[in-house]
């Protein structure tokens, strides 16, 4: 009776020790992303920002501005155009609160992202995002299929806090 019952435990725990380094190696390589990304972000390389996306139709993107979703890289890819176009010098990128959950070829990961800077007309910007990315590994990759920012509102008077502290 203990003879299948040990075998079945030991097989048990050789599998999740076996999907254990997968799970450390997604995390390790979906941190090396976001700091790849981050790194991106600060040099407004925009091929270097869209190469952690999917390509193609099947990315979606809620973000701060509208319209209420960007389907499709290429719909993003103008997104952030516009947006490192409107950018006078050196940006300020910080990532914050990270936290990431993942599993064999999916993750997901939320954080807080604030982005500051000058912009071409002279006036300053300072922007904290609430951000949720959905990784999905491809081809040996990580690439967000899904992000969400979105920014607490005052309901009461439609105003945006775009400074978001907790």
């Amino acid at each position: 009776m203990n003879g299948p019952k040990l075998v079945f435990a030991g097989a048990v725990a050789g599998m999740l020790a076996a999907a254990m380094p997968a799970r450390a190696d997604a995390v390790s390589d979906i941190k090396a992303v976001q700091d790849a990304f981050s790194t991106a972000v600060k040099a407004k390389d925009l091929d270097a920002i869209m190469k952690y996306y999917v390509p193609g139709d099947s990315l979606v993107v809620f973000d701060v501005v509208p319209p209420r979703q960007y389907v499709g890289a290429a719909a993003y890819r103008k997104d952030w155009e516009e947006f490192l176009g409107s950018i006078d010098g050196p940006l300020t990128f910080e990532t914050t609160d990270y936290n990431l959950t993942t599993d064999n070829n999916l993750a997901f990961a939320r954080s807080i992202q604030r982005v500051a800077g000058k912009t071409k007309d002279g006036g300053d910007f300072d922007l904290t995002t609430r951000v949720t990315d959905v990784f999905k590994k491809i081809d040996g990759k990580w690439l967000v299929i899904h992000e969400h920012l979105s920014v607490p509102v005052d309901l009461a008077s439609g105003t945006p806090d775009l400074a978001s502290k907790p």
